[in-house]
């Protein structure tokens, strides 16, 4: 090849070369002010947060209390919470409202403080899902997203953010077993005459939730699907169950377990496990899933739109969505709303994890729908007294 051909070929392929090195520093460049673009769009919504954060705080600290209702202290571990957020914002006094009170009465309380901005007026509410429509529809609900408000799976929540999921659980039987030698296994063993005066409900289910779906879970095991069905056919079975002189129409606790005036409770999980812990062996408690099938139950969280210090409510909802509430309620078995996304972050202590019951005992456990559990409710509260006639008190 002459001389100047090769020249002229190197100059052809250092200019091709420049042009591609020209071309990647460009796109380099391009994607580097993407990048940057897209850390300063994300540092200015952390700033907006942590400003919007701030002002949150000063108003509800201004305010200086907040009224809760029907927060049992071994609840979800509810004491343990109420007790973090005292630690956090000391200028806030919490006033504790009816701890053991249902649903029902968590709603009523809103409906006849309307007008009182005093102590005995709520500031949010912990209800069953079924409980959450009804309180907005009543117009008893202010709107607040939370700042982890996307995390929380979108079925179990109000788009306009007027109630949303806290934590499920699932219907269990908490067995004494100093008293009951054969543990039952399913919803049908508890019409055993060897069950006489032994099975109670941890609520009236004319008004307690966990009470209502007490019923409906035993309806499923029966073959009930879930809703009116699953009502019908439950409060059928609680007539079976009184009429055999087994059911006992007493409101069950730890206390009732360990006096042995109920010896066998259907109740949430994440309670009885709760009481197990509390007795420490003093009677041994055995926690089981009935076999046939259970209900999973979802508990949200509202403000009230009479809220006295609709600040610190909002504040206490924070508390309870941050990765602090959400494990301290894991802390008491319940299974928070963020518990998924929490889990994939690996936000979630894996000592917590291994306490909690194996994965597959909770195989067959149904999420009814609000409808489903509206429809259940609205048979199990007003045919309860007709059918079963059982005051339990």
């Amino acid at each position: 090849m002459p001389p100047s051909s090769a020249v002229n070929k190197r100059r052809a392929h250092t200019t091709a070369a420049r042009s591609d090195t020209h071309g990647q520093t460009g796109e380099t460049e391009e994607a580097g002010r993407d990048d940057r673009d897209d850390r300063l769009v994300d540092d200015g919504r952390r700033r907006r947060a942590r400003r919007s954060a701030r002002r949150l705080v000063a108003a509800a600290k201004k305010e200086g209390a907040l009224t809760v209702i029907a927060l049992a202290h071994s609840w979800c571990n509810y004491g343990g919470l109420i007790e973090d957020f005292k630690k956090k914002y000391p200028e806030i006094k919490i006033n504790e409202l009816n701890p053991d009170g249902s649903s029902a009465d968590e709603l009523e309380a809103i409906r006849a403080n309307k007008t009182n901005k005093g102590p005995q007026a709520p500031d949010a509410i912990d209800v069953g899902l079924a409980f959450g429509p009804q309180a907005k529809a009543e117009g008893l609900t202010a709107p607040y997203k939370v700042s982890t408000w996307d995390e929380i799976p979108a079925d179990i929540k109000d788009p306009d953010g007027h109630w949303f999921a806290d934590y499920y659980g699932v219907m269990a039987l908490g067995v004494n077993t100093d008293l009951v030698k054969t543990a039952p296994t399913d919803w049908a063993d508890l019409l055993k005459a060897e069950f006489k005066d032994s099975v109670a409900l941890a609520g009236d289910p004319r008004a307690s939730n966990q009470a209502i779906l007490g019923v409906m879970a035993a309806g499923m095991g029966r073959g009930g699907a879930p809703g009116a069905e699953s009502g019908k056919k439950g409060l059928e079975f609680f007539a079976a169950l009184n009429k055999a002189g087994n059911f006992v129409p007493v409101t069950a606790k730890a206390g009732t377990i360990a006096q042995g005036q109920t010896p066998i409770v259907a109740a949430w999980d994440y309670n009885l496990l709760a009481w197990r812990d509390s007795l420490k062996g003093n009677p041994p408690v055995k926690v089981l899933i009935p076999t046939s099938s259970s209900l999973a139950g979802v508990y949200v969280q509202a403000i009230s739109a009479y809220a006295p210090h609709p600040n610190a409510a909002k504040l206490w909802m924070e508390h309870i969505y941050s990765n602090e509430g959400q494990v301290g309620l894991l802390k008491g078995y319940c299974h928070p709303a963020r518990f998924t996304a929490m889990a994939k972050a690996g936000s979630i202590p894996k000592d917590l994890l291994d306490k909690l019951p194996p994965a597959e005992a909770y195989d067959k456990a149904v999420f009814a729908t609000v409808q489903q559990q509206e429809a259940n409710k609205a048979v199990v509260t007003a045919e309860w007294d007709k059918t079963v006639g059982a005051n339990v008190k």
